[in-house]
């Protein structure tokens, strides 16, 4: 609201003291009237915070909860931890050895022939001398050694015919397949890095949905608290609106009475219009702070609900912010930091990933084959199989530096992850000092402010004395009112302010009260 001016609620004519008994007695009536008036608006108004909350009003931990409940941001952290968490198995699962089957079919639209025309093979006779088998071939009679024939090979005495009909096979249809086993001995410490690195990729989504929780809580309370301060503002309002319509009416009834002006008049109901737009302004902006409560909590925007505090003394007892802290405890309490350090180990997973590339892995292999026909087994026409073992080794060689510049690069983003987290700590500390800083100034604030209001207190219950006695005009009154009026308002604000900072500071520093995933 707008700061009133003096001698807002009326003005008596400069020749005061020159006006009849019987006038100066009626004014002095009407100005009681006025008092009295005011002496009751000005009880509602001081005891407004003493009302007991509504029935089904609800706190600010109910508000907190609603929100951390309905907000979808949250809901999309907390799916990420659970993909996280999948993901740690599925890496876990990697030091375990694996079993696949493979099968298929396949269809042959020719016969397979082993030979591709008769063939005729040179035969063999037991010889007892040498205990053996022997080539049948053509011999020189004169000196017994072998007739060579084209090529330079010897010439067989007899032949076996094989026709290539024997050896052609009528296999169109093949059922064939295998189960393998393997097991990984060493990857290069690619298995490692990838199970650390998902351990982190959990920690980081779990950083990531505290630190959103911490945002919500923190857009709830303010949301909360512009609420209860622009309700106590309304009170406030409505209460001056009161006045100066009562002021108003006195008045019109003193020009009446010739003891005021109509300029007076039209004064006051200038004020009364002005004081009339601004309590329309704070039931405009309350019903918009309401709106942004509710969408906060995750609630339809039009819904409409009592808050615990906006009835509530919004008196409180003040506590000056620490001048100094471990900064250590809060590096590890700061859930940004946290998320960033989760980056920080990612990247050298990576790194760690990018150099297993460059190592020689080793595996085991176990194999059952089978087929039909059987290739085992002159491609008889029964399923059957056989089982293999063995091991597969691999060592890069030469790929013209590309896993090295690879490992070399993700040991660049690490760098840079670290540099940023640096930063990152020293913006921390400036936050923590400053927030503790406007903390303790809000702190102060509040005091002079509740100085400021028993001032005001005394000095309207000592000009309301005066008034009756007669030593005090209603300018004076109406000055000590519109003092009252703007002591209760600055204490509402240094409130809600003070509150306000004190959570901030919380958020800070890291202990917001919430529970934390994964902690």
């Amino acid at each position: 609201m707008h700061e009133p001016e003096r001698g807002r609620y009326s003005r008596l004519p400069s020749d005061f003291n020159y006006l009849s008994n019987s006038t100066k007695m009626s004014l002095r009536k009407v100005g009681l009237a006025l008092l009295t008036v005011s002496i009751i608006v000005s009880g509602t108004v001081t005891a407004m915070g003493q009302t007991a909350p509504a029935p089904g009003a609800v706190s600010l931990d109910s508000c907190r909860a609603m929100a951390l409940n309905n907000n979808r941001q949250l809901r999309a952290r907390s799916e990420a931890i659970k993909m996280t968490g999948y993901q740690k198995k599925e890496a876990l699962a990697a030091y375990l050895p694996a079993l696949d089957f493979e099968g298929g079919y396949m269809y042959n639209q020719k016969n397979i022939a082993i030979f591709g025309s008769d063939q005729l093979l040179p035969t063999k006779t037991f010889d007892p001398a040498t205990q053996s088998y022997q080539f049948n071939i053509v011999k020189n009679p004169a000196t017994g050694q072998p007739v060579l024939g084209p090529g330079n090979q010897p010439i067989p005495e007899t032949v076996a015919l094989i026709p290539k009909e024997a050896m052609t096979y009528n296999i169109h249809n093949v059922f064939g397949g295998a189960v393998t086993l393997t097991q990984p001995i060493f990857m290069g410490g690619k298995i490692v890095a990838m199970n650390r690195l998902t351990h982190y990729a959990e920690k980081l989504a779990q950083a990531a949905r505290n630190a959103e929780a911490e945002n919500v809580i923190y857009a709830v309370d303010a949301a909360y608290w512009q609420v209860v301060s622009l309700k106590a503002k309304k009170k406030l309002a409505d209460s001056y609106v009161n006045l100066l319509d009562t002021l108003t009416r006195n008045v019109r009834l003193m020009v009446e009475q010739g003891v005021a002006t109509p300029s007076d008049l039209l004064s006051v109901e200038v004020k009364l219009n002005s004081a009339q737009v601004d309590q329309t302004k704070v039931d405009n902006g309350l019903t918009l702070s309401r709106m942004a409560l509710a969408q906060v909590c995750g609630l339809p925007v039009d819904t409409v609900f009592p808050l615990a505090d906006e009835d509530a003394d919004l008196t409180v007892q003040p506590s000056m912010a620490a001048t100094t802290y471990n900064m250590q405890d809060v590096y590890d309490r700061r859930q940004d930091l946290r998320a960033l350090q989760a980056g920080i180990d990612i990247l050298h997973q990576k790194a760690n990933v990018a150099k297993s590339e460059m190592m020689p892995s080793l595996a085991l292999i176990g194999a059952y084959s089978f087929s039909n026909p059987n290739m085992f087994d002159g491609f008889r026409r029964r399923l059957d199989g056989a089982f293999s073992v063995g091991a597969v080794l691999r060592i890069p060689l030469w790929h013209w530096g590309g896993n090295y510049n690879k490992y070399r690069a993700a040991r660049s983003m690490t760098t840079i992850a670290r540099i940023e987290l640096e930063d990152a700590r020293r913006m921390v500390d400036l936050q923590v000092s400053q927030s503790a800083f406007r903390s303790r100034e809000a702190v102060k604030t509040y005091q002079m402010t509740e100085t400021n209001l028993r001032k005001a207190d005394e000095n309207l219950r000592q000009a309301n004395l005066a008034f009756r006695e007669g030593v005090m005009t209603t300018d004076n009154v109406m000055a000590a009112q519109t003092a009252w009026l703007k002591a209760h308002s600055e204490q509402i604000d240094a409130g809600i302010d003070m509150r306000l900072c004190d959570v901030y500071l919380s958020k800070v520093l890291g202990t917001l009260p919430y529970t934390r995933e994964g902690e």
